[in-house]
């Protein structure tokens, strides 16, 4: 309890702006060895973060080429499926309808094109026998001809009717997983209307955009640092394409990032962060600093060898190196190795 008042008194005086305030010494009740390390300044990049999302290169919304009620879905959301793999099908009824009425068709063509050879066969014997004019020879050809033609018209429509049934089965076109149903079975199916989502989540972009400010500074092939939500440590990408015409709406571009982790999910937020140029900043280790009571902060050695806990507003951790954007000035000396044994008040040992 006796550490405690000390403990309350420093934190009313340290404040986040307060880097440089003095803080109030408590009588030092305690030797603890511990690593210290004064604050120097050193030179960082300043980034700007632009949010993005993160995107499959091959997203295909499958959709069937015939109308017709969907008969079932052999799939579902989440599930990995091979290119070629059946996704759903589609009610073959009414194909089956047109595949005979145009195998009836076809037998009638043909069975009109026996009787005009027929005859075409006899007006020709009669016009070598002079019996028949020419006319009427050139017109029996002719009757022939039509019927051969209608034949092999009917031929290929019955083609076609028997090739819309390979439609009525639906396949993946591509590797990957099915990200989303966007009908149910039952429901009408038609030409450009999609059924199911499937994207290859192996081949994943990150995508945003920025303003006139950062797209002069940006290179195809140049690395960037992406922060992912749900992964913890930043990501290493790099500028696959750029978009030279602005948007004439928000007048930013297009900007396009290769990136490689199997952790990484499509639809993901992210954070693109551009450096813009450089800055001085103070870090200390991440093990320096603590959480105390709910407030984040390091201990601070005073010119006696004591040290106070100073509350600190931290910014980015790059390489296990804390960003302090308030609470500290360069040539304070914090508690670095052992912090965790260290309370306030105590007297630090080198």
């Amino acid at each position: 309890m006796n550490k405690l008042l000390p403990l309350v008194f420093a934190l009313a005086l340290a404040g986040c702006g307060g880097g440089h305030e003095k803080t109030a010494t408590a009588p030092a009740t305690n030797a603890v060895k511990a690593t210290v390390v004064t604050l120097q300044p050193v030179e960082a990049e300043v980034l700007s973060a632009m949010p993005g999302t993160v995107v499959a290169l091959e997203s295909v919304q499958v959709a069937s080429r015939l109308m017709g009620y969907i008969k079932n879905i052999a799939v579902v959301e989440g599930q990995a499926v091979k290119a070629g793999q059946r996704l759903f099908s589609i009610d073959p009824l009414d194909i089956e309808g047109g595949v005979a009425q145009a195998r009836l068709g076809l037998d009638q063509a043909e069975k009109a094109m026996q009787d005009a050879k027929l005859d075409f066969d006899r007006f020709s014997n009669l016009y070598k026998e002079e019996v028949v004019s020419r006319q009427q020879y050139e017109k029996m050809k002719l009757n022939y001809d039509i019927a051969v033609s209608r034949a092999a018209q009917a031929k290929a429509g019955l083609g076609t009717a028997q090739g819309q049934m390979r439609y009525a089965t639906v396949t993946s076109p591509i590797n990957g997983v099915v990200i989303q149903k966007l009908a149910n079975e039952g429901d009408i199916a038609a030409p450009g209307h999609p059924v199911v989502l499937v994207e290859n989540q192996a081949k994943l972009q990150v995508q945003t955009s920025v303003p006139e400010s950062i797209y002069p500074g940006l290179k195809v092939g140049a690395p960037v640092q992406v922060e992912v939500d749900g992964i913890a440590e930043p990501l290493t990408a790099k500028v696959a394409r750029l978009s030279p015409a602005a948007d004439p709406m928000t007048h930013t571009h297009l900007v396009k990032l290769d990136v490689a982790d199997a952790r990484l999910r499509s639809g993901a937020f992210a954070r693109v962060l551009f450096a813009t140029g450089k800055q001085s900043v103070l870090r200390v280790p991440a093990e320096a600093v603590l959480d105390r009571a709910g407030i984040q902060g390091v201990f601070v050695v005073d010119a006696q060898g004591v040290a106070q806990y100073r509350m600190v507003r931290t910014g980015r951790t790059e390489q296990g190196q804390v960003e302090i954007l308030s609470g500290l000035a360069a040539g304070d000396k914090v508690v670095t190795g052992n912090a965790q044994a260290v309370n306030n008040g105590d007297r630090i040992q080198g």
